[in-house]
């Protein structure tokens, strides 16, 4: 991913010679935990609603996955960590005012959570799962007869790690494309989206189906809405960051960005969708996968073209 420094016999304005490009374990990682978010939001959402029954997918089926995606993304980011032996130390105090601790706490409390409500509701998938052992099915009645606290938790926590993955970016303020406060909102959104997408698939209802095509389609909306807002404040703001700004509207990423992101990301599952609503046969999965696809490219784009804006000196 990294372009020469040196571009017709000068200094090229995009790249930070003494930029380290970070490998791709953050980006998959800040992409799973967004989805994990957008899954169990609407998870506790509709429980806390009433509407499990009316909404099996998003809230019994589909969280299935949850711990095995988290697992994942954390097992990406130990993997890029420079010192993995200390990793603990993140646990031995809470910083306030440190994106890393609001996520590695937020992770410590989310990750076994979700795995709670999988085991709630492996029943769905498994219709004679019976725990051998009498302390883990007195720990099922004691979680299903409290699970709309369960679900409130779920909720706040899911919520905290979607804005999360986006301020982790924002925090680093000597990167002028990253110093947004719009990252935050726009990797929420695009996580939730990921996550409506997912139980799509889940869903065996058609109305489940079409009332999350339609979420989905809203939320691609607000996601196009953010990225627009984002450009123009980058464009009325300073030069550093017109210049951060103009790898997208010109620059190295501008291919990248608009065809992998915005229109085979967003625009084209939208598009499909609204057939769908419109009574055209369209199988799920293409609108799924180009949803999950948009998503995961929006972290590794933004990753990487953050990594090329820098303050001049």
């Amino acid at each position: 991913m990294r372009e020469e420094i040196i571009t017709s016999g000068r200094l090229n304005p995009y790249i930070d010679p003494h930029l380290e490009i970070w490998h791709w374990h953050i980006p998959l990682y800040l992409f799973l935990g967004g989805l994990a978010a957008g899954i169990l939001f609407f998870a506790s959402l509709y429980t806390i609603l009433g509407k499990e029954n009316k909404y099996s997918g998003a809230v019994k089926r589909a969280p299935i996955i949850v711990p095995f995606i988290l697992m994942i993304g954390l097992t990406a980011l130990f993997f890029d960590l420079k010192h993995k032996l200390y990793f603990w130390q993140l646990y031995t105090v809470i910083r306030i005012q440190s994106p890393m601790s609001w996520g590695a706490w937020t992770l410590m409390a989310i990750t076994p959570l979700s795995m709670v409500w999988a085991a709630i509701h492996i029943r769905e998938f498994f219709p004679n799962w019976d725990w051998k052992f009498t302390i883990l099915k007195e720990m099922e009645k004691f979680a299903i007869k409290y699970k709309i606290y369960l679900a409130w938790a779920i909720l706040y926590f899911s919520v905290i790690l979607g804005i999360y993955t986006g301020i982790l970016f924002s925090a680093f303020n000597a990167r002028p494309l990253w110093n947004t406060s719009i990252l935050g909102p726009l990797f929420l959104t695009s996580g939730l989206s990921a996550g409506a997408a997912v139980i799509i698939m889940f869903s065996k209802r058609p109305k489940e189906r079409i009332n999350f095509a339609k979420i989905d389609i809203m939320l691609i909306g607000i996601e196009l809405f953010l990225i627009v807002h984002m450009f123009m404040g980058f464009l009325a703001s300073t030069q550093v960051q017109i210049d951060a700004a103009n790898l997208f509207l010109g620059g190295p990423y501008t291919a990248p960005f608009w065809i992998f992101v915005v229109i085979i990301g967003m625009i084209i599952p939208a598009i499909l969708e609204f057939m769908e609503l419109r009574k055209f046969h369209i199988p799920a999965i293409i609108p799924v996968v180009l949803v999950l696809f948009g998503s995961l490219m929006l972290r590794f784009i933004i990753s990487y073209a953050g990594q090329m804006s820098r303050w001049l000196y």
